[in-house]
């Protein structure tokens, strides 16, 4: 039998669940029952949902499940822990009491295998995309957030879906350069925190990518986004690391 310090720490983020895509949430919900069973540890990088519009959605049928799938993945003793993303910053603690799991921060840094690891959504790396990031800014002001919930459920689904459509149509007529990440901006977040690893995802471009930071090789992981054909996650042992579908 396998020791706790064998099993791998398994990130994934973008997986973007929606009942709108059922293909989509069955391939997740098979990977919580099957892969995830075997990890010391799963961690979400964010954008586990299309959208959360706040806990008070909690009881919707398509998230009930959703949070019962995750709930039941760390009563087996996975550890189990979400960073916020771009759609779902609106999770709150409701969400987590209920799902058995612990929030982290962004940025914050972990020991991942043996690694002193930056793990981050990656959104704030996008620093070309300046529209975003203000955008980002206005949205994570507690202030709004307070005043945003304070809306009817019905009222916030609304705005979100007519921000995201918004948010759609300008990609359209963004040069794709800009929404990846900035190099200087990984460079700089590697060189604050004082690691030579980053994990992130946002931009749904997986891989593996080399950084130079004082003259000291760095390595960053990209996570990849999820889909009804696809959905990859990053496994990380002290054997090394390494994406498993």
């Amino acid at each position: 039998m396998s020791s706790t310090n064998d099993k791998s720490a398994l990130f994934i983020s973008d997986i973007h669940l929606s009942p709108f895509e059922p293909a989509t949430a069955e391939r997740f919900l098979a990977f919580l029952a099957g892969p995830a069973q075997a990890a010391a540890s799963l961690t979400i990088l964010g954008d586990l949902f299309d959208y959360w519009a706040g806990d008070d959605d909690l009881p919707d049928p398509f998230n009930a499940r959703i949070i019962t799938a995750l709930r039941n993945l760390a009563a087996t003793g996975v550890a189990v822990s979400f960073m916020a993303g771009n759609r779902d910053f609106l999770v709150g603690d409701a969400f987590a009491a209920a799902a058995g799991i612990s929030f982290l921060p962004d940025p914050c840094v972990r020991d991942v295998a043996g690694v002193a690891t930056l793990l981050t959504h990656g959104d704030t790396l996008c620093t070309d995309d300046a529209d975003y990031q203000r955008f980002r800014c206005q949205v994570r002001d507690p202030a709004w957030r307070t005043n945003f919930l304070a809306l009817p459920l019905a009222a916030r689904k609304t705005e979100i879906t007519a921000l995201r459509q918004r948010s759609e149509n300008e990609k359209k007529i963004k040069p794709l350069a800009i929404m990846d990440v900035n190099a200087d901006a990984v460079v700089a977040a590697l060189r604050q925190h004082h690691v030579r690893a980053l994990i992130h995802g946002h931009t749904h471009r997986q891989g593996q990518h080399t950084h130079t930071v004082d003259g000291q090789p760095c390595v960053r992981w990209v996570l990849g986004d999820w889909g009804a054909s696809r959905g990859a996650a990053l496994a990380c042992t002290t054997a090394g690391w390494h994406f498993i579908d």
